[in-house]
Parts: C-alpha cells; structure tokens; sequence
C-alpha cells in the first residue's frame, strides 16, 4: 500500500484494502480474547480470597466464551466478499396469500436477525401482497461480515403448518426463495451494453413521502439476455433508484459469472454432488411437530419459534463448518 502506484488500479487496490481490514479485525479479536484470558486467570487467583468475586467471573467467563465462538466463526470467511454487505431478496413461490405469507415470515425472521446482530436494515425495494404478506422486498443489510453470515440462506425454504388462510384447518405446504448478493458495487467494474437493458419506471409502493404513488420515481431494471431484475424504490429520485438498481443488477451479474466458472471446474475435476430432494435447502415444520431442518448440512433444531425470532446461528456456523471441510481447512 506504501507503493506510489497502489491506487492506480482501483480495483485491485480495494480487493488489498478489504484483505488488510479482514485481516487486521481478526488480529484485533484474538489479542483481545488473550487479554480476556489473562484478566481471568488473575481473577481465578482472587476467588479464593473473596468467593463474591464468582458472579462477576461468571459473567466475564461467558461473555469470553460467546466472543471467542464469534472469532472462530471469522476463521470460517474466506470468500472474497464475505466481509461485505449483503442484499437479500424475497420471493413467494406459488400459492397466493399462503405464500405470500411465509415471505413475510421470512421477512421478518432476517429482519429480527440484523437487531440481533447489531446490523442496520434499509428496504430497497418493497411490493406487498393483495390480501397479505409480500409480493417481494429487496433489503440491505449492513454490518461486518453481513454477507458471509447470510450467503448460507440463499435458495428455497419450506414451510408446513396448519394454514390459518385455510377455514377447514388443513396442513398446507408453502415455499418462498430466497436470493442474498454481497454489496460489491465498490469492487467491481463491470460495463453493461444500453441494448441488454431493459429500465422501466412505475410508482413507489412504500409507506410515506411526498413521492409514493404521485411520481414514478422506483426503478426496476431487467437484463435480457439472462432475465436478472434489480429494482429500488428507496431513494426519492429516480436517478438515485437508478443507480442503486444497476449496482445490485451488477453484483448479481458478477455472481452468475463466479458461479459459471466454479461450476466449469467443477466439471473438469469431476467433483460429485449431493443430490438433494426438490430444490429446497431447509423446511420449517409447524405441524403435527415442530422442526427446522437444513437439507445440506442435516443440522436441525425444534424450537421453531427461536428460529423465526431470528437465532438461526446453528444453522450458519453448520453451513460454514460444511464448506470448510469442502476447502480441506
């Protein structure tokens, strides 16, 4: 970085810049889990002096050990964005309100989990559902290692329950995509022709502002030759959603074309692959019991509340171990 010609290729430099960050927060958390360590070691000594010291050591003990989890968590990120932003998209799969419902359920369970992480929340993008629940949403999601942490929900979630749409009390099966990016605007330089846009303009369908439903300020932009869609609506001016939308539609193209190439090795070196039932990557079974299953990583849990409340840790650090042994780290 001290080289006179560092900034000369942004891009590269940016990818140097991020490594170094990555790199010097995780030097930070592990000298501070030593200091934590040390200053236990000292208070172990002072117990057997004042045993009313115990409650304190308690505390600082599992604060210690959650800290400790979290950093070894961090040693699971390698990927190149990892320590990025995510954007995380919402999609009702058939089914009407049913499913228009389960994603707002799911809405709400990764909304829940930013509070839990700390993490800030901005609504990009926003279409709710006739009767209820959501048509799609596209949020960001801001906080260290946002995207690494989010990457495991990306696919189908499933959910079975007695449908409270249903006046028979019948069991119903509803599914819902999920699609999460990392927030790569900043890493990449990526030039897309005018021909294989296609932009079209409509009105705000959030809640307040002068904007909503007077100006066709929301932008959604598709790109033909793959049939990929960004929209924002967020901004009060349509360049601005305009921009928002050509950066994500960006990071998704970029993705595609990292997953192209992961996949031409892949058939190369003749990697085998788990074949999984339908396209599901978990289900969330609310009756006749109650589970959540992951499908790739078979790592499960019965307290469907505490998931849908937004503690779905077990099931990230299961994926995360899961690629780790893929790597051989």
């Amino acid at each position: 970085m001290n080289d006179d010609h560092f900034w000369d290729d942004q891009r590269t430099a940016k990818k140097i810049v991020q490594r170094l960050n990555d790199a010097r927060h995780k030097f930070e958390e592990y000298h501070a889990i030593l200091s934590g360590f040390h200053d236990l070691e000292e208070l172990v000594d002072l117990l057997e002096e004042d045993e009313s010291l115990y409650p304190s050591f308690r505390l600082e003990l599992d604060a210690l050990k959650k800290r400790t989890l979290e950093t070894r968590q961090l040693l699971f990120f390698s990927g190149e964005f990892d320590m990025l932003n995510a954007i995380v998209e919402l999609h009702p799969g058939a089914g009407g309100t049913e499913s228009h419902d389960w994603a707002d359920m799911l809405y709400r369970m990764y909304v829940r989990f930013a509070e839990w992480q700390k993490f800030s929340i901005q609504v990009l993008d926003f279409q709710a559902g006739e009767e209820a629940g959501i048509k799609s949403v596209t949020m960001m999601i801001k906080g260290p290692y946002a995207y690494g942490l989010l990457k495991a929900e990306k696919g189908v979630h499933r959910l079975v329950r007695i449908s409270p749409f249903d006046a028979n009390g019948r069991r119903h099966t509803s599914f819902a995509s999920v699609n999460v990016i990392p927030d790569i605007q900043e890493v990449i330089d990526l030039e897309i022709p005018d021909k294989d846009l296609r932009i079209d303009t409509y009105r705000s369908g959030g809640a307040g502002g002068q904007n909503v439903n007077k100006v066709e300020s929301a932008v959604r932009i598709t790109h033909l030759p793959t049939g990929l869609v960004a929209s924002c609506q967020i901004e009060r001016s349509q360049i601005q959603n305009k921009e928002m939308a050509m950066n994500m539609l960006k990071a998704q193209l970029y993705q595609r074309k990292k997953q192209e190439q992961q996949q031409a090795m892949d058939a190369i070196v003749g990697e085998q692959k788990d074949i999984e039932w339908g396209s599901q990557i978990r289900s969330y079974v609310f009756q006749p019991y109650t589970l959540v299953k992951d499908h790739r990583t078979n790592h499960q849990e019965g307290d469907v509340g505490k998931v849908m409340d937004g503690d779905f840790s077990g099931f990230i650090q299961a994926y995360l171990e899961m690629e780790a042994k893929k790597r051989g780290a």
